[in-house]
Parts: structure tokens; sequence; C-alpha cells
């Protein structure tokens, strides 16, 4: 299988996917009609916020019928015009006077099945236009130079690289490479108008377990090469006054140990009025869930230290493998415990798995963003009053941005129920991030907030009179309504005791057994379930009397209202640090909409509380990833809220070895699986240093190559290797003789959920070999599994909005059709 050419394997490609086309053929009229009230609902035509990069307005253009958007731009009428311009999104890219397109990947992308950009960068008076395409999926690109006066391109091409930067001046662009392995592990120095033959190597990282990328510093004052693990990282700096200088470190590496560096001032709080330049320093030197120290460089000349300048925030030590470092007994403390630091701003006490996610510093406004309660957080402050309590030695004066709130102060326990509308619907379970803010000088701070309910929106923050602007909100058109949905966090005591966070979203009328159900807290006062259904915090809330005719002690099998459970459609990741944040989607309304009540579960391996649940969900600990996505379902589905014969679990990736491992551990759980682009023969990939990422991977999943521990934990748990042997096919011996099958076996054969998996020939992350190796297996033990197999795709599937539409309208038919839905 691994020979991508062999007539073989494209013979079994094309009859796996004629094999898939047939078994779904009956899902015709289903699929167009997802597709269709998906579309329906989406503004074809539309465009983004303008936002302001050096002397240009920025924004996006997609016209109806169009696959992707375009990059246009404005001229700033001077350098105080702060307010974004009136375009109107119904205009064709260009039509405004004085409107330039930028890049219209549209035209880009024709003659090409597949077509990604890979980055867009301009030098500062917008002349010059980089930008990197790859027309294959396999996440090389070809990056070009374009002059944006007259459209004419360079002659040099820097093919099949990472990614690339322009120096502000237009001159100078450092790039990535990458190595046999997909790693990038170098960075090249090309001279602009000089033969690409001519670049300069100027850094190489030998160590496998790294990755490298290169960029401009915030202020622009610095060329940056970051070089990371999974646990270490190093940043590498030269000025852009020099950029055929040496790079060096801004503090070496060390093992265990990662940080990132930026770079601001208090302009006029120093003495006579003079600018205190910082280095704002992220770390886990003393703290695994991470610091942020404020260096004064006028106090401080190189080497810099980890740990030294003014601490800012602290995470909280609590379960974390180095907690014990930070405060005695930390590590063995759950994971929820409130944490109280001293140094820490008052928005942050009492935070439970609180981790310091950054800080940025803008000329007129400072921001931190950490988690807490499971969800992410956003704090603000004045740059002047940043100062103040600076030159003070004081806790910051944070406070936290709630949307429809505004900024608040600290709230016991670091986790505030805010609603944004009036009628309690609010989104109680939001996320929340800064973004949109390239610009330094900005006097107003954006931030972009959606929900399960709640469409996305972007707004625009004056922190120091608190006036907040919502900019735009994405319309869902149609008969949509937020208040027809509802949305709930619980908390599910899994089996080795930790407490999970499980997200439920359901339509309310439409949903019976979520009726009595009510949305009105999260976070520490969210109610919990143990595995059996019951509800630990029903006191807390003060109704126990609505919490006891929901949950019972016991398991639900005849609903005494004789309510039907629910169908369920439940997903998660658990990998990486990666959380899996509340957010909006169009395309699960039509679920919702059809009664499936939509579950999360927030699983360990994720970075939803923190470094400590990123900890306790890799490694040796990775199995904690799948028993929690079990005992979520079980708890859900004990609570008599859904019916495990109409189940569908989901996760892609990473989430898709979930997928594999929870349908070998408890098969009776769910009716169906679908795993996109799944990671199922994680073992046999983990094994082979020679095939891309592998060595990069061994600090997330171990190494078992070199131990046996790690290899027997990972044998005992990747989907191939453990996927049911049935009646049909024994694990037959070297002579041919079937191994004895027990009757539990053939039990879990015959009891395997139908599975639908997806894959791309193209994917360099998860290769199209375990996706197919597994789906052969389940097929010759006679479980019903099938593939779709994108042949000009790859790790993030087809390219083009209709296209990425039409694929997701036919995975929620096969969801929907398994759960007995079928128009």
């Amino acid at each position: 299988m691994r020979d991508k050419q062999s007539p073989r394997l494209r013979t079994y490609v094309k009859e796996q996917n004629e094999y898939f086309r047939a078994r779904t053929a009956g899902l015709k009229t289903l699929k167009e009609t997802l597709f269709q009230e998906l579309k329906s609902r989406v503004n074809e035509t539309d465009m983004s916020v303008p936002t302001r990069m050096d002397g240009f307005w920025y924004f996006t253009r997609i016209q109806q019928g169009g696959q992707y958007a375009v990059q246009c731009r404005l001229p700033i009428s001077g350098p105080d015009d702060w307010n974004p311009p009136k375009v109107a999104a119904t205009d064709a890219p260009g039509s405004m006077p004085g409107e330039e397109v930028v890049f219209d990947p549209n035209i880009e992308s024709k003659g090409h099945e597949f077509f990604r950009l890979g980055g867009l960068d301009l030098s500062k008076d917008g002349r010059w236009l980089l930008y990197g395409v790859d027309v294959t999926g396999d996440e090389r690109y070809d990056f070009h130079i374009r002059d944006l006066r007259d459209g004419t391109e360079l002659p040099e091409v820097l093919k099949g690289i990472a990614g690339a930067c322009f120096t502000p001046d237009g001159r100078w662009i450092f790039y990535t490479l990458l190595d046999e392995a997909w790693r990038p592990n170098a960075v090249m120095r090309h001279r602009v108008g000089a033969p690409v033959g001519e670049d300069v190597e100027v850094f190489l990282e030998p160590d496998e377990r790294f990755w490298v990328g290169v960029g401009m510093s915030f202020d622009e004052r610095h060329i940056v090469i970051g070089s990371s693990s999974k646990t270490t990282s190093e940043v590498l700096m030269l000025p852009v006054e020099t950029p055929d200088g040496e790079f060096r470190a801004f503090i070496p590496r060390q093992e265990g140990i990662e940080y990132d560096v930026s770079f601001a001032r208090f302009e006029g709080a120093g003495p006579d009025g003079v600018d205190i330049p910082l280095a704002l320093v992220y770390h886990n030197a003393n703290n695994p869930n991470f610091e942020i120290d404020v260096v004064n460089l006028d106090a401080h000349e190189p080497p810099y230290r980890l740990g030294e300048g003014t601490v800012v925030a602290v995470g909280s030590p609590y379960g974390c493998e180095r907690g014990d470092e930070a405060e005695a007994g930390a590590g063995a403390k759950r994971v929820d415990t409130p944490w109280m630091c001293d140094g820490n701003p008052a928005v942050l006490q009492g935070a439970r798995g609180l981790g310091i996610e950054g800080i940025a510093m803008h000329k007129n406004f400072v921001v931190l963003s950490y988690r807490a309660g499971g969800l992410p957080h956003v704090a603000v402050m004045t740059k002047e009053q940043a100062a103040k309590d600076f030159l003070a030695g004081r806790p910051w004066s944070f406070r936290e941005l709630v949307p429809g709130v505004g900024m608040v102060d600290a709230v016991a326990g670091g986790v505030h129920n805010a609603h944004g509308s009036s009628d309690g619907n609010g989104a109680h379970l939001y996320s929340i991030s800064v973004g949109g803010n390239p610009s330094y000088e900005a006097p107003r701070m954006r931030y972009t907030f959606s929900s399960y309910t709640t469409p996305g929106q972007l707004h625009e923050l004056d922190p120091g009179t608190g006036h907040d602007t919502l900019l735009k909100e994405v319309k869902v058109l149609g008969d949509f309504d937020s208040a027809d949905y509802r949305e709930r966090r619980v908390w599910v005591t899994v089996r080795d005791g930790e407490r999970v966070p499980a997200s439920l979203v359901w339509r309310a009328d439409r949903c019976e057994r979520m009726r009595e159900f009510g949305n009105d807290s999260c976070g520490d006062e969210a109610p919990s379930l143990t595995l059996e259904g019951r509800w630990l915090s029903g006191d807390k809330q003060g109704d126990e009397a609505q919490a006891s005719a929901i949950f019972s002690s016991e398991p639900v099998t005849e609903p005494s209202a004789k309510i039907t459970p629910a169908p369920m459609f439940i997903t998660g990741y658990g990998a990486y640090e990666v959380s899996s944040d509340p957010g909006f989607s169009v395309a699960r309304l039509s679920m919702l909409d059809r009664g499936v009540l939509y579950v999360v579960a927030h699983v360990r391996g994720g970075g939803e509380m923190g470094r400590a649940w990123y900890e306790q969900g890799r490694r040796l600990n990775k199995k904690h990833t799948f028993e929690d996505f079990v005992d979520v379902t079980r708890a859900v589905e004990n609570a008599g809220l859904a019916d495990p014969k109409r189940a569908v679990a989901n996760g892609g990736s990473a989430g898709g070895l979930l997928m594999g491992a929870i349908a070998n551990m408890a098969p009776e759980c769910y009716a169906g699986v679908e795993a996109d682009v799944p990671f199922v023969d994680a073992l046999t990939s983990i094994l082979d240093p020679s095939l891309p990422l592998t060595v990069t991977e061994w600090d997330e999943w171990g190494d078992p190559l070199h131990d046996k521990r790690v290899y027997d934990y990972m044998k005992s748990y990747t989907p191939y290797e453990n996927a049911p042997f049935g009646p049909w096919q024994g694990n037959g011996d070297e002579n041919g003789h079937d191994d004895e099958i027990s009757s539990d076996e053939a039990n879990k054969a015959n009891e395997f959920p139908r599975i639908f998996a997806t894959t791309s020939m193209n994917d360099t992350r998860v290769l199209y070999v375990e996706p197919l190796k597994w789906i052969a297996r389940l097929q010759s033990q006679g479980v019903d599994a099938m593939a779709r197999i994108e042949v000009e795709a790859g790790h993030g599937g087809a390219s083009g909005r209709y296209h990425q539409w039409r694929e997701v309208s036919e995975e929620n038919a096969w969801c929907l059709s398994v759960m007995g839905i079928t128009e």
C-alpha cells in the first residue's frame, strides 16, 4: 500500500470509492437536502471588516459562486484614519474607487483540482506581494514574488518550501525548507532579484524532534527564528538593519522548557519622559502552566535568563507533572483545585485549571489570554495603567472581558456565568480571542466571540472607556433564531475520579428529553454526572427537584415519562494540548433541527484545563483520552438523554485515533463511528523514523522504538492492533492454523459499530495507508466499514467552500442515517 503509484493500489482505491458510492447511493436525496439547507443559510456574497496594516485597509470579498475569498485593499486617508471604511459587501472586487485586488484565488486556482494558499506577506510600502500555493495537498508550497503596481512577477520561485516572510523593506526573504520527513528544519536567506541558487542557509536544526519557523517580530525590529519540539523551544533573533548578519538566541534552549518573547515599550514612562523598552517573556521554567515576565531592557543587559523581571501572571501547577517544583504537593492535587497566587492579578485568583496562554502589548492597551474552568478567557487593561502597576511593583489591574457584559472585575473562582441576551439564552459557553490587531498603533482592540448557539461576532473595544462596538456578526439566513437552541456544560466524574467537562447542544423544541434541562450555568457551577447518571451538584443550583427529575441514581432504561432518548452525535479530539472550544456551525443546525443531541467531550490530552489536562492524556497516560470519551458517552446515555442505538461518534486525525480506540473499547455505546483522516495505525508509524513527522511525535506518544514500555502500551490501544477478530477469519499461525477465537472476540466483531473513514492520498500528516489498512482489516472481519478516499487532496480534505460543503453534507447524511433519520 505504501507504493502510491502501484497499479494494484490504484485499483484498490478505485474499488473502495466505488463501494462507498454504491453503499451511500440511497443517501443522495438526504445529502442534497443537507447541502441546500447549509447553502441557504449562508450569505454567499459577503466581506470581512477592513483591517488596517501600514498604509492600507485590507479585507476579503467572497462572491456567490466563488470557491475562495478575494483579498482586497483600500488606501488609508491619513495617519489618524483608524475607522474602517464603509464598503458594500455586494460590490464586486476592485469596484470601489481606489480599491485594489491583492490576490484572487478563484483566478489563481484555475486548472487545478486542489488549491491552497500557503501564506501572503507584503512589503511595508505595500508594493511587493509574497505568496505561496500548494496544488497537490502535500503542504509543500511554491512561493512567488509579485509587483502589485503592474502585476508582473519576478523570475525567482522558492519551490517546495514550508513558509516565507519579507523583511519590511521587501529586499530580503527568509524561508524554511523541509527535510525528507516533511519537517521544517532549515532557514534560508534570499535577496530579492538574485538567483535562488545564491541563497544562504542561516540556520539548520539537526535535532529531528524540532520544527523550525521564521517571521518578523511584532514591532518589526527583528527577524525571528523559532525552533521547538513538543516540550522545548528556542527563539533566535537578528536585527532587520543587518539582514545578512548572524542570528543569536535570546535565551539558549533548555531541555523541557518552552518560551517565547516579544518586545514593546512603556512610552514616556521613564525618567524625564523617556520610553522604557521591554521584553515580554512567556515561559514554563518555574511553573508548568506558564508565567509571563516583563523585563526592563534599560535595567538589564544580555544575556537574559528565564524567570527574571516582573512576574505578571502565573498558571496553576495543580495536577502537572512538574507541579511540585512550583508548590509542594501540587502535582498530586486535582486539576480543578482553585489556584491562589499572591502575585497574580485579582481576576485570576481562585481560577481552576488556570493556564496562561500569552500577552500582547500595544501602544494603548495590554491583553492577557488565559484558560480557566475549561474555557478561554481574555483580560484587558490600558497601557497607562500597566505602566503605573509595573513601576509600583504591584499586581497588574486586568479586568476580564465578558461578551455582552463588558470589562468586569474579579469574580470568585475565576469563572463567569455571563449571558449575552436578556432571555437567559446567552453564550455562557463561549470562545473569545483577540484578533485583527496587526498594528501596534491601533487605539482600540478587536476581539472575536462565538458560542455553540451564537454565530461569530467581531467587536472593537476601547479599554479606556469600556465602549464596545459590534463591527460584524455572521448572518445566518432563513428562519434561524438562536433562542431556539440551548447549550449546557456538565462535568462527568470518570473512572479515575477526575471531572471531565462536556458540552451539550440541542434544539429546545426538538429534543424532548432535554426540555427540562436548562442552560443557566457553566464552569464551577455547572452540574456534574457520574457514570451512573447521578447529579452531584444539583444542590449548588438550588434546584434538586429539577435535577433528580433529569438524572437518576441508576442507568435509565425505561424513562418514566415514556420520552425516547435523543439520537446523539458526540465528538472529541484530545491531543497536542489542542482545546475543543465552543464555536458556531451552520452545518450543525441541520442535525439539531432533526432532534439530534450534539455533545463535545473535552477529554484529557487536549488543553481545556491547562497543561495538566494535556499531560494526563499523552504518552503513558494516553488511555485517559479514550476512557474519558467512553465515560462521558455512558454518563449521557445512562442519564436517559441519549440512545446508544442511535449514537454516532466523530473525530479526525488524532481524534480519529480516539475513534478507533473507543470503537474497540466500547462498541456497545455507538451505532456508528465517523473517523476523518484517522491516525489508526499509530504504532507502525511511530516505529518508523523514516516516515514524515515520526521523530517529532515521540514527545507526544512516547518512543516505542527504544522503550519497550511505550511499545507495549501503544500496542494495547492502537486501533489497528486491537480491531476485532470475528468468526470469519482467525489470527492464524505460520502453519495456517487458526487461533482459537473466544466468544467475546466473536461478539465484539458482531456488535462493532458501523465505520465511515475519510482519507486523502496526498496527506502528509496521517498517511492514507493507515485508514486503508484499518478499513481492510475491519472489512475482512465482517464489520460494516467503508472509506471515502480523496485522490486530489491533503490532510484538510478538498479545497473550495462548495466542495467542502458537499463533503460535510455527505458525512452528516451518513451520520443521520445511522441514527435512523433519513430525511
